[in-house]
């Protein structure tokens, strides 16, 4: 084979790697549309967004350099149509004050992870400090726990917070302003919960959802590997591989299910809401499409700044989130590193 011959063949198979590229990251963008749910191919390429916009960007500068002005438009189109995507990961970050006490809410959300199963109450003690600290007025906890050292956690928090809705055992909404209604939001099958607790911030009603979505089963399955091999037992791979993927797959169904519960809800109500919460599930998925619905914004996009993750198993993956009703203003979206559980606490000032 000559080195033409060579050439062109590579040249081929090139385009056709940047077609199968292509096709895959529009799944990706528009997998999150429908649920996953007999569709779960099309579900999985929203994880891998990322790495296919920079396998496009990669193919981008390849037809850049031989000048390729035929096929060049093919990836440029690609990463154009990404920018919508790329805004729910990154955010220049444009300069907002912060909101007065008087029109609006400092709000959290922080997956605690049972404040570290501590048998001192340090760890639920050190987060109230956080909260004192970046004065928020109402405080979303899931993983919680009631029990810390030999106090209750809510006998440490009133002093501070001294209104309270309790869900499921492990959902809390801590706040400052008197709360006049509560809901439990259960789901079956399942410890995973959502609430809502109506709020009376100086005379102006506002529901705040707070939810934890099924888990992904990643680390569980890890885990269950890893204690059968320090048993002896043998673990083929094949069998750790496809028992991920089982859990992942089995776990966005529910996610999907569990987002449609509490969005229905939302949907019923005539309070401007929002909504806070561990998702466990990444912008552009089917239960982010529909925690959003027609009515919500995402925080971070309207005034994040720079890369935004929440999970400190993957730094760069967003699951927890603060979204607000489209009659809100927001004012500052950002995470704190506080090392007390696998995720990471996000605050938003947003003026109502």
């Amino acid at each position: 084979m000559g080195k033409l011959a060579v050439k062109r063949y590579m040249s081929l198979m090139m385009l056709i790697l940047q077609f199968v590229v292509s096709i895959f990251t529009y799944v990706g963008l528009f997998g999150g549309d429908s649920s996953p749910i007999g569709n779960v191919a099309a579900a999985m390429c929203v994880y891998i967004l990322p790495v296919l916009i920079l396998a496009n960007i990669l193919m981008l500068l390849y037809w850049l350099i031989l000048r390729n002005w035929f096929i060049l438009p093919i990836p440029v189109i690609t990463v154009l149509c990404c920018i919508p995507y790329l805004g729910t990961i990154y955010q220049p970050g444009l300069l907002k004050s912060e909101v007065s006490a008087d029109n609006g809410l400092k709000v959290a959300s922080y997956n605690v992870a049972m404040f570290g199963r501590s048998a001192t109450g340090f760890i639920a003690q050190d987060v109230l400090a956080e909260m004192r600290r970046e004065n928020v007025d109402v405080f979303c906890i899931q993983e919680y726990t009631n029990v810390s050292g030999d106090k209750k956690v809510t006998d440490i928090y009133k002093d501070y917070f001294p209104y309270v809705a309790i869900g499921r055992d492990d959902m809390a909404i801590f706040s400052r302003y008197p709360i006049t209604g509560t809901k439990s939001i259960l789901f079956e099958n399942t410890n995973n919960s959502a609430m809502w607790a109506n709020i009376n911030v100086n005379g102006k009603q506002v529901r705040i959802y707070n939810a934890h979505l099924e888990t992904t089963g990643f680390n569980r399955t890890l885990h269950q590997a890893a204690k059968m091999m320090k048993k002896g037992i043998k673990v083929e791979e094949n069998a750790i591989i496809n028992a991920i993927y089982g859990n992942y797959t089995l776990g966005m169904i529910i996610r999907a299910g569990q987002a449609n519960a509490v969005a229905m809800d939302m949907r019923n109500s005539n309070l401007p809401c929002i909504v806070c919460g561990d998702f466990n599930d990444v912008p552009y998925s089917y239960v982010y499409n529909v925690m959003m619905g027609d009515r919500m914004v995402d925080g971070f996009k309207e005034c994040g700044k720079g890369f935004m993750g929440t999970y400190r198993g993957a730094k760069p993956v967003r699951i927890d989130y603060i979204l607000h009703d489209k009659s809100m203003t927001g004012f500052t979206y950002y995470t704190k590193d506080m090392s007390y559980s696998d995720h990471i606490p996000v605050f938003m000032s947003i003026g109502l």
